[in-house]
């Protein structure tokens, strides 16, 4: 039986090809990358790349179905190729370590993917999977993991996101890519400078420096004169210490021009809820009491507290609009932030 299942399996290849691929499968293969206009396979090995030119026979599509069902069979016994339930199991993570080399070899780009988003994924195995598969999904995926941060690779995939942002058309995507440059720490000072002021005309951007460097945003700003008129030393007096000193006056600058220009909904629910986890700081049941000689700022940042994505959420299920358009629906609730946040920037600022 076993016999008959691997000729049905193989009936689709050459004879040609399916000793080629055994032959290259028996060696030391660390990934494997198929391009189908090319009608080649390609293998990382340690002695470097190799590639096998395959001459399908029939239907091209259908005869790179029985290439991936030889690679499954070789790297993980699986005479189908790379399930569905797989797909969605090693997707959520639940793949173990053993596994992830495994993956690399079965030439499907969501096994990759899968190597990309698994915590255990170590710098050797992000190179093989970026060789496999260099993509800017893959590098912004890669580039969250410590172990790829302290790594060779990390380095690496940062340049490659900063290179090709520029090009990346989805603004989404984009902001996410800055998201991960900016986390990463591995930009350079100048080219650090540079993705800011790339983000003075695409405010999603900025949503990046604020979540990861909120108290050392690029931007210039001056301290609130009131700062010296705030005495005490209680969590409610010290977030509006915070919000009057120079990075709170910064922050505020910055949090603000985001708010003028939403560019799409993800930017909208990640920024709602940094600025409610940053004003949450000085809240507590006598918030109110030790800020009773600041009573409007002592409103503001209650109200700015209580923000979380979900506040947008009446409005954003009922359009799908991004830029100006969106801009306008979100007018009714992001006017009255801007006025609270603007209670605590100094006019000078």
């Amino acid at each position: 039986m076993a016999d008959a299942s691997r000729t049905k399996v193989n009936d689709g290849l050459s004879p040609d090809d399916e000793l080629k691929l055994n032959v290259l499968l028996a060696g030391n293969v660390l990934a494997v990358r198929i391009d189908e206009g090319a009608r080649a396979l390609y293998a990382l090995t340690e002695k470097g790349e190799a590639r096998v030119n395959l001459s399908p026979v029939g239907r091209a599509d259908r005869y790179f179905i029985h290439v991936r069902e030889l690679l499954g069979r070789h790297a993980m016994n699986l005479p189908s190729g790379y399930p569905v339930h797989l797909m969605r199991w090693t997707r959520m993570g639940q793949s173990s370590p053993k596994k992830l080399e495994q993956l690399l070899k079965l030439g499907e780009d969501e096994a990759i993917q899968a190597v990309a988003h698994a915590p255990t994924l170590t710098d050797e195995l992000a190179r093989r999977a970026w060789w496999a598969l260099p993509t800017m999904e893959v590098a912004r995926v890669m580039l969250s993991r410590p172990a790829i941060l302290e790594g060779q690779m990390g380095k690496q995939l940062a340049q490659f996101l900063a290179e090709h942002l520029p090009f990346e058309q989805d603004q989404v995507a984009a902001m996410h890519t800055v998201r991960a440059l900016v986390a990463s720490r591995l930009l350079e000072a100048p080219e650090l400078e540079q993705l800011w002021r790339k983000a003075q005309r695409r405010p999603h951007y900025l949503i990046g420096f604020l979540e990861t460097m909120p108290n050392q945003l690029p931007n210039k700003a001056t301290e609130h004169a009131k700062v010296v008129y705030l005495q005490g030393d209680s969590p409610a007096i010290r977030l509006l210490q915070h919000c009057f000193s120079a990075a709170g006056q910064a922050y505020i600058a910055t949090a603000m021009l985001v708010l003028e220009k939403p560019q799409t909904h993800e930017a909208v629910a990640l920024l709602l809820d940094m600025l409610g986890a940053y004003f949450q700081a000085g809240q507590d049941p006598e918030a109110e009491s030790q800020l009773a000689a600041w009573p409007n700022e002592a409103k503001a940042l209650a109200v700015l507290s209580q923000l979380k994505a979900s506040v947008a959420e009446p409005i954003l299920i009922r359009t799908t609009a991004v830029g100006p358009l969106l801009r306008r629906h979100l007018e009714p609730l992001f006017a009255p932030i801007l006025a609270d946040l603007q209670i605590l920037r100094a006019q000078s600022s």
